[in-house]
């Protein structure tokens, strides 16, 4: 494999770190699933592809990044599973576990290996994500381990979607892969009513790791295109699984048209780009058409939909709109209520909040906030007091609405949100000094 050559002065060891940590979250997921196929040991795999991380970390600063670095990090992961199973004198042992997929082979070489770990990896990402989704852990440990493992989440960002402590989540992955591991749980996609059983906790984790792509917990990006693109194939793949499941395409069809507006979502230098504000003319027209064909078929196997199915139907009143002044807000708000009957949550009467403040006021929107401010799950959620402040500005109340959102801009991670957080609290102090400006509101 070429490499790029030693690294320049102008590329420093920390620009290759950084470097290394954006190939890291591509390939993370391909590393563990692959290997996986061959140790089938979840725990195994993980720790394999962290020994061929460290080796980038120890290597790729003194010979440059290689020009595939993919398939390097591949390359020595794979020849770590081997060594191990070598050392551990596992190959008959685990001859028996995969020769259906060595065709009869009597003997599981090097060159098996090779075969079985080189093969497409889109088969491995769905069992992967079945296995972490197993019966046998918590739900609550499903969704953890899964992002760990395929959304190639840090355990502080799986923290701050879940409103948990770091040791928490740290606790639960640990806990999750061993019991993956003593409970021995086969490396495969269940069928039948099992398949059934488990479908729900894994369209959760997809849809989770499709949001952490598209609005980044923490960093210096707003958003990780990278995530939606893995959730998005997952999501596809489920798509054509499983034909008949309403909620299924009802996921995929959310995906599509959120993933639509990625580009938009972005400025020139990598601000962010709220809804109402986007140029909708970088919306991507592929995507929507296919989230709504996703959406059609939804709706088509259902009269009741579910709540991915209902978020589509949002989604798709925004994608329908032209121009922000053509959006249906009532309709809007109509859904929103919906899905609060039958999925109820505190985020969810935030985000009806904002659709009824659109569609009869901030006063009736504010009104809604107030009603859940005190929710103890939304303690350390930014996203209230930034609501919040945007419905108080709207009323002329400067100085409260500068108190939300320097309070919201202190709650996120993200440094690029809270760049936004902060002009929205210089606003604020402008608006309020200039009785010219307020006029104009």
């Amino acid at each position: 494999m070429q490499s790029a050559g030693p690294h320049t002065a102008a590329q420093s060891t920390t620009d290759i770190h950084r470097s290394i940590d954006a190939v890291w979250r591509i390939e993370s997921a391909r590393l563990i699933a692959a290997l996986t196929r061959i140790v089938r040991d979840v725990g195994l795999a993980e720790d394999l592809a962290q020994d061929a991380l460290v080796a980038a970390l120890e290597r790729w600063p003194q010979t440059g990044i290689p020009d595939n670095p993919g398939a390097w990090l591949m390359a020595t992961a794979k020849h770590r599973a081997i060594d191990n199973l070598r050392r551990n004198k596992l190959l008959d042992r685990k001859h028996e576990q995969i020769s259906y997929e060595m065709e009869g082979s009597r003997q599981l070489t090097p060159d098996d290996i090779n075969a079985v770990i080189d093969s497409p990896v889109a088969d491995d990402l769905l069992r992967l994500i079945f296995v972490s989704c197993h019966p046998v852990l918590s739900p609550e440990a499903r969704v953890a381990l899964t992002l760990r493992l395929l959304g190639g989440l840090t355990t502080d960002e799986i923290a701050r979607a879940f409103l948990l402590t770091e040791t928490t989540v740290a606790q639960r992955i640990v806990r999750a892969k061993r019991t993956l591991s003593e409970a021995r749980v086969p490396f495969e996609v269940p069928r039948g009513e099992e398949f059934n059983e488990r479908l729900a906790s894994v369209l959760r984790v997809v849809y989770l790791i499709f949001n952490e792509g598209y609005s980044a917990t923490a960093g210096d990006d707003w958003t990780r295109p990278a995530l939606c693109e893995d959730a998005l194939r997952l999501g596809r793949i489920l798509a054509e699984l499983t034909p008949n499941e309403p909620e299924v395409h009802g996921l995929a069809a959310l995906m599509e048209i959120q993933a639509s507006r990625l580009h938009a979502r972005i400025g020139p230098t990598g601000e962010p780009v709220l809804l109402l504000d986007q140029d909708r003319r970088r919306w991507d027209g592929l995507l929507i058409g296919r989230g709504l064909a996703a959406l059609r078929r939804a709706q088509e196997l259902t009269r009741s939909p579910g709540p991915y199915a209902l978020q589509a139907s949002i989604a798709a009143c925004h994608a329908r709109a032209t121009v922000a002044e053509d959006t249906d807000w009532p309709r809007i708000a109509v859904l929103y209520r919906q899905l609060a009957r039958l999925t109820p949550s505190p985020i969810i009467e935030l985000n009806r909040a904002v659709a009824v403040a659109m569609a009869d006021g901030p006063e009736a929107g504010l009104s809604i906030v107030d009603s859940i401010a005190d929710e103890p799950s939304l303690k350390g959620y930014h996203l209230l007091p930034s609501v919040r402040g945007d419905l108080l500005f709207k009323l002329e109340r400067f100085d409260e609405a500068r108190a939300e959102f320097e309070r919201a801009a202190s709650l996120t991670r993200n440094a690029r949100e809270r760049t936004l957080l902060l002009k929205r609290v210089k606003a604020c102090s402008a608006t309020s000094r200039d009785p010219h400006r307020r006029a104009k509101l």
